[in-house]
């Protein structure tokens, strides 16, 4: 990106503004995450309950997040991601007292995990689909790139400092959290834009037609259901813990950094794919992306060495990254606007499928063949999905350029 292309982007108010909303959003839901996750292994020591706090936030996102993205083309995108915000702020101070109180059990930490997959139901659509509304169009896909690096930092900062904070507590993590997720919401009602909504009336076809608009597209589709998969077998997140206490012997503060580390990865890549973005062979580059995310998979299941299994995370993290900027680009750039938030939500189920879904599947893969086994067997059920992807959607790997 050259500097007067960069400079004209920062130049574009409203996106700054929205950016940093979204960074102490990211930032405040990581720190969250490591908090959670180690709080109720603290309490079980259970493999299969690390996974289901995973299931508990797919399940409700998957059956809301069709009306969610129908809605976010119907109302105010900003006013929806702020409330979704303020919402999990208020799941955090819920935290705060429960850990105070001595009544953070198994079944509360199911239960916010049960609404915080509502709420981000809601603000995934909301904010991919805001986005594009807030920059010109020649400038999307620079956007885009410069989102994902300072998401990316947010990222490997939250589960840093995350870790760092719980060795005071709980109660410590949560708390700083609540107080970035409730300036994230702010910021957001200072995002201005012209809204351009939907005027179709709501019904089942409107609310289905992300679904067929992707099913049509077997570019886009291709390119969601590979991250999907990929990442659905090929995901360690949720067994972190167990590697970070039981495996690598570290504590909470090793912990935040193996989470880290993938994000780490993908911001090395995404700053180097807005200096050099992908012009030719982007289907190829991103299956080729693929397989090297299982190899690093496997190379980390495999690894005892805590500097070896911190470097194949950060490889996992870089390779996934390169799958998430050439589908956020492709879905922005094809995607008509007043289609945009139904698209976005057909996007979400995939990421979310991979995300906590693939946390479920790593606990119960665990508890039946243990943490080492379940990451091997993910890392090689990724590299047979790229090479299936090949042949299921030609189109894909043959895509030479982004337009």
């Amino acid at each position: 990106m050259s500097t007067t292309r960069l400079s004209g982007l920062l130049g574009q108010r409203q996106f700054v503004r929205f950016l940093f909303a979204r960074l102490a959003g990211t930032m405040a839901n990581q720190m969250l995450m490591v908090a959670v996750a180690w709080q109720m292994y603290d309490i079980t020591s259970s493999a299969w309950d690390l996974g289901l706090v995973g299931l508990f936030q797919f399940v409700p996102a998957l059956l809301m997040i069709l009306p969610a993205g129908h809605v976010a083309d119907r109302h105010h995108r900003g006013r929806i991601f702020a409330a979704c915000m303020l919402t999990q702020a208020a799941v955090a101070l819920l935290l705060v007292a429960a850990s105070q109180g001595g009544f953070a059990t198994r079944g509360l930490i199911l239960g916010v995990s049960v609404v915080l997959g509502v709420t981000r139901a809601f603000q995934m659509p909301a904010q991919q689909a805001l986005a594009p509304l807030l920059v010109p169009v020649e400038l999307i896909q620079r956007a885009i790139a410069l989102n994902a690096s300072s998401v990316q930092a947010a990222v490997i900062c939250g589960p840093a400092l995350g870790g760092v904070l719980y060795a005071s507590g709980a109660t410590t993590v949560y708390a700083c959290g609540a107080v970035l997720l409730l300036l994230s919401s702010v910021l957001t009602l200072f995002v201005h834009y012209r809204p351009r909504h939907l005027a179709a009336p709501a019904g089942w076809r409107t609310v289905f037609a992300g679904v067929a608009f992707v099913w049509q597209s077997k570019v886009l589709l291709g390119a969601i259901s590979l991250d999907l998969f990929a990442v659905l077998l090929g995901g360690a997140t949720a067994l972190l813990p167990i590697y970070a206490r039981d495996i690598l012997h570290t504590g909470p503060e090793g912990l935040g950094l193996l989470r880290a580390a993938p994000s780490a990865g993908a911001l090395a890549m995404s700053l180097a794919l807005t200096r050099w973005p992908l012009h030719r062979q982007v289907g190829h580059r991103m299956l080729s992306a693929v397989a090297l995310f299982g190899v690093a998979t496997l190379a980390f299941g495999l690894s005892t060495h805590f500097g070896l299994s911190l470097i194949a995370l950060a490889i996992t993290g870089a390779a996934d990254n390169i799958s998430v900027v050439t589908r956020q680009t492709l879905v922005q750039l094809e995607t008509p606007d007043e289609m945009r938030g139904r698209v976005a939500a057909v996007n979400s189920i995939f990421i979310g499928a991979s995300n906590q879904l693939g946390e479920f599947e790593s606990g119960a893969t665990a508890a039946a063949f243990g943490p080492i086994g379940s990451v091997v067997l993910g890392g090689l059920g990724t590299l047979l999905i790229a090479a299936a992807w090949w042949r299921l959607f030609p189109s894909l790997a043959q895509r030479d350029r982004m337009v």
